[in-house]
């Protein structure tokens, strides 16, 4: 018969410490959501802490009414689709094909590649190229620079290595090709570090707004992220506008009037939200993915 394990000192300072460490990962999110439903005029004031005082939701209500923010949120979510699916579609691909010593020059082409990881032009090279190929107000500019990725490559090629050779040189001596063997072999073995992967590809993509910045002049190509740095800069003067805009009656309710802090705070919780949905679909396999695609040589 097991024996049951004591529960020592050490395990309470442990599950302390992780809890701790929890609070202080999930309060600023719980900090921002409970301004967003409380009271403006005292969300304004800093004195809206630990719980929500004054519920309302009129702030998102408002939010919702900022022009372009709605086709924002679809080119966010575009090329967060089509950005992660490609990437992902190109790491797997590449990573396999580096694993295979028949490759024409893997050697060159494998260092060329580490090689990206540690020189970068700058800025204004990388404008410079990215004008030069059209890629100012276009909507592939969100998406064609991404799709290789030396680190998701490595990560990829070092997970395969990982794998049993065995079974690609069985699937090889029935007959199967490169191909055959890479999408009904190796993609099954590797979905692990492909979801790590999708993970870190969907939220560079989702968070991402430099691009915007420097290449996109046409509204109709911003991004949410993009959205949320102009507003958190503008947030004073979009509450006047939508003071302005307000009826008689929300003029006189000052809880519920738009301040900065409401729409700064209600504009974070609005982008957040939709790619914290993301981890819980791919955790079971992070920890996995990026394990074995690290340690191994």
């Amino acid at each position: 018969m097991a024996r049951k394990k004591k529960f020592s000192i050490f395990d309470l300072l442990n599950y302390t410490v992780l809890a701790l460490f929890t609070l202080a990962c999930v309060f600023p999110f719980y900090y921002l959501l409970i301004n967003t439903i409380s009271n403006n005029d005292l969300s304004s004031k800093g004195l809206v802490m630990f719980y929500p005082k004054g519920l309302q939701f009129s702030n998102y209500k408002h939010v919702f009414q900022i022009p372009g923010l709605t086709l924002a949120a679809g080119v966010t979510m575009a090329r967060t689709v089509i950005g992660t699916a490609l990437t992902v579609a190109a790491s797997g691909l590449l990573g396999y094909l580096f694993t295979k010593n028949e490759m024409w020059g893997r050697r060159f082409w494998y260092r060329f590649l580490v090689i990206t990881m540690y020189f970068n032009a700058g800025l204004i090279p990388w404008y410079l190229t990215m004008r030069n190929l059209g890629l100012t107000n276009n909507f592939l500019a969100y998406i064609v620079p991404g799709i290789v990725s030396p680190f998701f490559i490595i990560l990829v090629k070092t997970f395969v290595e990982s794998t049993p050779i065995a079974l690609q040189e069985s699937a090889q001596i029935d007959g199967a090709g490169y191909m055959t063997i890479f999408w009904k072999i190796v993609m099954p073995l590797i979905t692990p570090i492909l979801a790590t992967i999708t993970i870190f590809s969907a939220v560079g993509q989702w968070n991402q707004f430099y691009d915007t910045l420097f290449l996109m002049t046409d509204s109709k190509l911003f991004t949410l992220q993009f959205i949320l740095w102009r507003y958190m800069n503008e947030a004073l003067s979009i509450a006047e506008i939508m003071k302005q805009s307000a009826g008689a009656g929300m003029r006189g309710n000052v809880s519920i009037l738009p301040t900065p802090t409401s729409i700064r705070t209600t504009v974070s919780i609005i982008v957040v939200v939709p790619i914290l949905l993301v981890y819980p679909f791919f955790q079971r396999y992070f920890v996995k993915g990026i394990m074995i695609g690290a340690i191994k040589g």
